[in-house]
C-alpha cells in the first residue's frame, strides 16, 4: 500500500450563527463534523455529495483558507493546522487548489501570463525573474493552451479553456497535492471530459495526488481510485471505486448511484430507481443520531437514539449506516 500523504482525523469545522442585539451566538452551522480519511501519494480521492453537504468547507479547511473548530491534519507526518510562517508558505507549494468557478476565480484585470506566473512572484525562489516568462509560457502549453497567448485577458477564453489557465497557476509550485473543487461543475459535459483527462494525464506526468470534490458520481468515478461520500457535514461511506459503485451499502449512496443516468437502453429497466422523500435537514440542526435517517426507507428507532460508526459491517469497505448491505438492483 502506497504511504499516506496526508491524513485527516475527526475534522470539525462549525460555523457560529449569531442574532439579536448585541449580536450573540444562538447556534452553530455544522458544515463540516467529524471527518477523517488518508490520501496516498499518487492517489485520488473522489469526495461526493450534495450541494450543502460540507466539501467546499473541507477543501477550505485542508488548504487552510479556514481554520478548523477542531481535529488534526497532517501533510507528510507535519500538522496543517500548527504551521505558520515559513513553514506554511512552503506548505503552500506543495498544496495548491483548483477553484470551482473559472469565471470568478481569475482577476479579469489582470492577463493569462501574470495570472499564472503570481506564484512566482509569492515565491521567488522557485524562477529567478528571467524564467518567468519561458516558465509560464510551459505551463500553458502542458495544460493544452497556446503559449503565445499569455498576452490576453480571461474574458477573451471559453470556460474550459479558464479552468486550464486554473489548472495551470495550480501547477506552478510544482505542488504534490492539488485539491479539487468541483472544477468541471460549470462547464459543458464536453469540455468536462476534456478537463477530467487532462487532469488524469497530468497526474500521470507529475505524480500528483488529488482531493477530487464533486456532486456527479458519473464525473468522479473516471478519475478516482477511492470515493468518500458524504451527508450533512460527515462521511456516510468510503471505499474503492469499485466498492462504492458495484456493492454500495449505505442507503444514501444507493439512491445517489440510483439516480445517475444510464447509457444503455437495455438496462435502464432493470434498475430499481430510489426516490428519497424530504429534504435535507438543516446543518444548523441536524437529526439525533443517523443524519439520513429522516430520509431513509431502512430507519428504525437505534437510528435516532445512536450515531453509526464508519466501520466494517458487511463486505470489505466500512459505511455508516446500522443495516449497511449490499444493494442488488444498483446498475452504475
Amino acid at each position: 500500500m502506497a504511504e499516506p500523504i496526508l491524513q485527516v482525523n475527526d475534522l470539525v469545522k462549525h460555523f457560529p450563527v449569531r442574532a439579536g442585539i448585541p449580536r450573540r451566538t444562538v447556534g452553530h452551522v455544522r458544515a463540516v463534523d467529524g471527518v477523517s480519511f488518508d490520501l496516498n501519494k499518487g492517489e485520488t480521492l473522489g469526495v461526493v455529495g450534495e450541494s450543502g453537504c460540507g466539501k467546499s468547507t473541507l477543501a477550505q479547511v485542508l488548504m487552510r483558507l479556514e481554520n478548523p473548530t477542531s481535529g488534526t491534519a497532517t501533510f507528510e507526518g507535519r500538522d496543517i493546522f500548527k504551521m505558520r510562517g515559513s513553514e506554511l508558505r512552503k506548505l503552500r507549494r506543495d498544496m495548491q487548489i483548483v477553484l470551482q468557478d473559472p469565471y470568478t476565480s481569475l482577476n479579469p484585470r489582470r492577463t493569462v501570463g501574470d495570472i499564472v506566473g503570481e506564484p512566482f512572484e509569492i515565491h521567488p525562489e522557485v524562477a529567478p525573474k528571467g524564467e518567468r516568462r519561458r516558465k509560464v509560457q510551459e505551463l500553458l502549453e502542458v495544460v493544452g493552451l497556446n503559449p503565445e497567448h499569455v498576452h490576453r485577458y480571461p474574458h477573451q477564453f471559453s470556460g474550459g479553456q479558464r479552468q486550464r489557465i486554473g489548472i495551470a497557476r495550480a501547477l506552478a509550485l510544482k505542488p504534490k497535492v492539488i485539491v479539487c473543487d468541483e472544477p468541471v461543475s460549470a462547464l459543458d459535459v464536453s469540455i468536462q471530459a476534456q478537463v477530467m483527462n487532462l487532469l488524469g494525464d497530468l497526474q500521470d506526468e507529475f505524480g500528483l495526488s488529488y482531493v477530487f470534490i464533486a456532486h456527479d458520481l458519473g464525473v468522479v468515478r473516471h478519475l478516482s481510485d477511492r470515493v468518500a461520500v458524504m451527508y450533512l457535514g460527515k462521511i456516510a461511506e468510503v471505499g474503492t471505486e469499485d466498492e462504492i459503485y458495484e456493492h454500495p451499502q449505505h442507503p444514501y449512496t444507493q439512491a445517489l448511484l440510483s439516480a445517475v443516468p444510464v447509457p444503455d437502453p437495455t438496462l435502464r429497466g432493470k434498475r430499481e430507481v430510489i426516490r428519497l422523500t424530504g429534504d435535507v435537514p438543516s446543518p444548523a440542526n441536524p437529526p439525533s443520531g443517523c443524519r439520513f435517517r429522516t430520509r431513509c426507507w431502512k430507519a428504525q428507532d437505534i437510528c435516532a437514539e445512536k450515531a453509526p460508526e464508519l466501520e466494517i459491517r458487511t463486505g470489505t469497505h466500512p459505511a455508516a449506516c446500522h443495516f449497511a448491505e449490499e444493494h442488488p438492483h444498483v446498475v452504475a
